[in-house]
């Protein structure tokens, strides 16, 4: 990996993607990820989400998507050498 931007990027997708495997699911099911990433429309919709826990889910697949960023720019450094 040459390019710090394609590591990081790659590392981000792994981390979302490990974040949404982990943290995605409410009862043993999967939530969809259009539910999780589509914003609310209204006061009620968004109160909604909060209590269902779509709010916290998102922020939780969010910082597994950026500590996979920071490990792929970590893994760009240490290969640099």
């Amino acid at each position: 990996m040459k390019n710090p931007i394609v590591s990081v990027v790659l590392f981000a997708i792994v981390g979302l993607i490990l974040g949404y495997l982990i943290f995605g699911r409410i009862s043993g099911e999967y939530v969809d990820i259009s539910t999780i990433f589509h914003s609310s429309s209204g006061a009620l919709e968004s109160f909604g989400r909060k209590l269902a826990g779509i709010t916290k889910m998102r922020q939780n697949i969010l910082i597994s998507g950026g500590v996979g960023a920071v490990v792929g720019y970590i893994v760009y450094l240490i290969r640099k050498k």
